[in-house]
Formats: C-alpha cells, sequence, structure tokens
C-alpha cells in the first residue's frame, strides 16, 4: 500500500538527497539547494508499508492551473507509483478548484520522448510548451 504525505514545511533533507542523484534533478529540471534548504511550492512524499520513501510530487498553482513535477525512486519504477502520485496532485488541484495539471518536460531530460509518453498515455495531451490533463473536479454527494 502506497502512503500520501504533505509536508507542510518541504526543505531539501536527506531523503531527497537520496532520490535526487544528477539523472534525477535533470529529468526534473532541479538545481540542487544546499542541505536542509527550504524548498518552494507544496510537496508531497509517498511511502510505502516499508516507510521508505518511494517518491516525490510538487505542485504549484498558477492562474487557475497547476504545473506538476514528479519523482518515482530508481528502485521503484515500473511499478505504478508515478501514476498513483500524478492521481494524487490532480485530486489536490481539483480540492483548489483549479482547471487543469500540466508538466513541462525539461531539456535537460535524459529521455524527453519515453517521458512525454508517459505523460500522453495518462491522459495528458500537448498544450503551448507543456503537457496538460483537464482536472476532473470532486463529486459532490446529492442530498
Amino acid at each position: 500500500m502506497l502512503h500520501w504525505t504533505k509536508e507542510d514545511t518541504p526543505r531539501w533533507d536527506a531523503a531527497k538527497q537520496r532520490l535526487f542523484g544528477p539523472e534525477e534533478l535533470a529529468a526534473t529540471g532541479m538545481v540542487a539547494p544546499g542541505p536542509g534548504s527550504p524548498i518552494a511550492d507544496e510537496w508531497w512524499h509517498v511511502t510505502g508499508d516499508d516507510g521508505e520513501v518511494a517518491g516525490y510530487g510538487w505542485l504549484d498553482s498558477e492562474w487557475g492551473d497547476a504545473e506538476i513535477t514528479f519523482l518515482v525512486g530508481r528502485g521503484r519504477r515500473g511499478a505504478g507509483i508515478g501514476g498513483f502520485i500524478v492521481d494524487r496532485l490532480e485530486e489536490e488541484a481539483a480540492g483548489r478548484g483549479l482547471n487543469y495539471i500540466y508538466n513541462v518536460v525539461p531539456p535537460t531530460h535524459p529521455d524527453p520522448s519515453w517521458m512525454t509518453r508517459w505523460l500522453t498515455s495518462h491522459g495528458f495531451a500537448p498544450g503551448h510548451g507543456d503537457l496538460r490533463r483537464q482536472v476532473r473536479q470532486a463529486r459532490t454527494a446529492t442530498p
């Protein structure tokens, strides 16, 4: 089972430093801040039942949409964790009443065509320099 946890005060902690090697930083377009430094945007981490961090997702909302980025640890890839993260980020965006989630595949990504194919296979469509998916708004129960 996977667990989704919001980080109240996201920092560049030891768990992130373990998962974000040079290739992962390039894939996300990030530059590593100093150890322990605060980091921008909203962050969540995913853990398995073993308590180990399996991946991260983050969201930056602007103008009614949210840019999302995510990372799955090398040893956990191919197990559906990326889809889990994207779905949770969409739920977070829906809870804020946002319209779209989108991802910009950075030119530094080691395999941008693979990432683009993965995103399109998960419901994203090409936008203006990004890939976006319309947010499915949360349904409310009717009395």
